[in-house]
């Protein structure tokens, strides 16, 4: 009988293959996404040297104060603006985007689209 894999290791392996395809430098760092069942974060990272630039997410109460729920499309857009917004603050205006193995839909397609109106590029 064969094993069949969970969700959570097929986004994984997803994930892992889109890693093989780029990474974050200095000049382009990498906006990676994550969303789990209650939150959402975003987080633009510097692979060369393995350093978190900048973080966003529904976790902190400036974000959280303005939505009525953090598992929403309105929360991920809100994740979104503020990503940009801290990145702009610290002169980052060009990112790779990882959305993390999930699909571009929904929730991760929002808080790219969000971003890209808030100032970033990608």
């Amino acid at each position: 009988m064969v094993k069949k894999d969970s969700r959570k290791e097929i986004r994984v392996k997803k994930h892992r293959r889109l890693r093989n395809r780029f990474s974050g430098t200095a000049q382009r760092p990498r906006l990676a996404v994550f969303r789990s069942n209650n939150h959402i974060y975003a987080q633009i990272i510097d692979d060369t040297v393995g350093n978190t630039l900048v973080a966003a997410s529904t976790v902190e109460k400036e974000i959280k104060a303005g939505l009525e729920k953090t598992n929403d499309v309105a929360a991920a857009s809100a994740v979104g603006t503020a990503i940009a917004k801290k990145a702009l603050d610290k002169g980052i205006t060009e990112v790779v985007f990882d959305r993390g193995g999930f699909i571009y839909q929904g929730k991760i397609k929002a808080l790219a689209e969000a971003a890209r109106e808030a100032g970033l590029q990608f």
